[in-house]
């Protein structure tokens, strides 16, 4: 790819994708704390703090300056090791229930301006008429170019109905244009459903919430009451970046027998090492009754295609994985984010927080997700002409210094580095190309899903090489082997 995206980031969207989300006060206490401290190198950064305090050409407040030390510390890790100060666990935890100010859009850095992923549908943003694949280049008339990713997000951010002056580039368009957005507290919908036509239901996930999975039971509830007679079920993650592996568990349990292993977690820690099964345990939020308990029981038959692309993340990894590994569904559209990586939430005072990753993600047959994604059992492009957005957005392989997948090798890692050299694509093909609907009447994936459902010949992505082909009946491989928990060992309560 001739300019590299990079430093994905949300703006009112997902900041907290794939969070494991346990809060624990003080994180001096996890193993480690009785290890040797490297004296010589603390001396350093002691130095180093003195120096600046008494020769630099301004007095540095204590406080930014140890923050941004810290922040600097934990950000080197990896792309999704992050410092929270006061404002930004503010901002997580709104997000974690689905309510946010902000502007509705997923952006990333692209050559020192913000690029427009994707709008949320009906947010300001996408009210404005800002699009896929626009270039904010100045924000209230401060230049983009020299800002960081988190910068440009913080200026964008601010109260609820406040305006926010944005200027666009748009490739193919004769000159920049201010546009005015007004700040509004956006409230993500979780799940949405509706029968596609008679037979086949559709199910969308736009992220994983905390009721998310009480909200799918209720619309798979409804669904059944008004059509008993469900011959296809088409679960719809794309662009679903994450969200609470809760949501994920229980959505996932829904399709699969009970006490299935539903994915499995490995890191330094012992209490990182835990394997997660479809259990009300491991899925609920809250007290209160099983969300699942009621489910019609054709759920567990019904044939299924899940829709995947790169903008599905994290937690629509774990589910989409499962229900592969398992051969319960036909996995179908591009490869995924992936992202395989748990992060843990720490508090280290009581605004104050690191979230910190700690293990990475596998499915039940043992895949690691981490930069390799979920790759579909039928590729199928975004529309007739091509993946679209697709072909251009960044992955968890093109993050600086993101984890290696180990159980691939460095080679994989090595693999996709060569092949975003490769890759060569015309935006001018992606200027005048509108947003998909989703779930509407010109979303070419759905009508291939349908086609797989009907034994219909399926268009499948112009990169595979295979030719149109109906979909296969099954899928090959074993079906995994549960894994078990240690004798005498309790079940780990999820993390959130």
């Amino acid at each position: 790819m001739g300019k590299k995206l990079k430093n994905l980031g949300l703006i009112g969207l997902g900041m907290v994708a794939g969070v494991a989300a346990s809060v624990q006060y003080s994180a001096l206490a996890q193993k480690g704390g009785d290890a040797p401290l490297p004296l010589d190198e603390l001396r350093q950064l002691a130095d180093v703090y003195a120096l600046i305090k008494s020769d630099y050409v301004e007095k540095v407040d204590d406080k930014k300056l140890l923050s941004d030390a810290i922040a600097g510390m934990v950000s080197s890790l990896d792309p999704h090791s992050v410092y929270l100060d006061q404002k930004d666990f503010a901002e997580m935890r709104e997000e974690v229930q689905g309510r946010f100010v902000g502007l509705g859009i997923e952006v990333a850095m692209e050559d020192g301006y913000v690029k427009i992923v994707s709008p949320i549908e009906e947010s300001p943003a996408y009210r404005a008429g800002i699009k896929a694949g626009d270039l904010i280049t100045r924000i209230d008339n401060v230049p983009v170019k020299g800002l960081s990713l988190d910068d440009a997000i913080k200026r964008m951010r601010g109260e609820p109905h406040s305006k926010v002056m944005l200027t666009i580039a748009r490739r193919g368009a004769d000159a920049p244009w201010v546009v005015p957005v007004e700040r509004e507290e956006i409230k993500v919908v979780s799940v949405k459903a509706k029968m596609i036509e008679p037979g086949y239901a559709w199910l969308r996930i736009n992220q994983f919430q905390e009721e998310t999975v009480d909200e799918v039971a209720d619309k798979l509830k409804d669904l059944y009451a008004r059509n008993p007679n469900i011959k296809g079920l088409v679960l719809d993650l794309r662009n679903d970046p994450g969200g609470l592996l809760q949501g994920a568990i229980g959505v996932t349990a829904a399709f699969l027998p009970a006490n299935d292993v539903i994915v499995s977690t490995k890191g330094q820690m012992p209490t990182s090492n835990v394997t997660y099964y479809g259990r009300r345990e491991f899925y609920a939020v809250k007290p209160g009754a099983d969300p699942l308990a009621k489910l019609p029981a054709a759920l567990k038959t019904v044939p299924m295609v899940v829709l995947v692309n790169t903008g599905s993340a994290s937690a629509s990894e774990i589910v989409a994985g499962a229900l592969q590994d398992y051969k319960r569904a036909i996995v179908m559209g591009s490869q995924t984010f992936g992202k395989g990586s748990v992060q843990d939430l720490r508090q280290l005072s009581p605004d104050t927080a690191v979230k910190l990753t700690i293990a990475r993600y596998y499915t039940p047959k043992g895949r690691s997700i981490q930069a390799l994604g979920i790759v579909p059992d039928l590729k199928v492009d975004e529309t007739p002409e091509g993946d679209g957005l697709n072909a251009v957005r960044v992955r968890e392989a093109d993050l600086d210094h993101h984890l290696a997948n180990e159980a691939a090798g460095k080679s994989a890692n090595a693999k996709r580095r060569d092949e975003l050299e490769e890759e060569q694509f015309t935006m001018a093909a992606l200027k005048n190309a509108k947003p998909v609907e989703f779930g509407g009447k010109d979303d070419f994936q759905l009508a291939q899903a349908l086609n797989h459902f009907k034994g219909l010949k399926v268009q499948l992505a112009k990169a595979d090489p295979d030719e149109d082909k109906p979909a296969p009946a099954s899928l090959p491989g074993q079906e995994p082997k549960p894994a078990e928990l240690k004798d005498g060992a309790k079940p780990a309560a999820p993390k959130r």
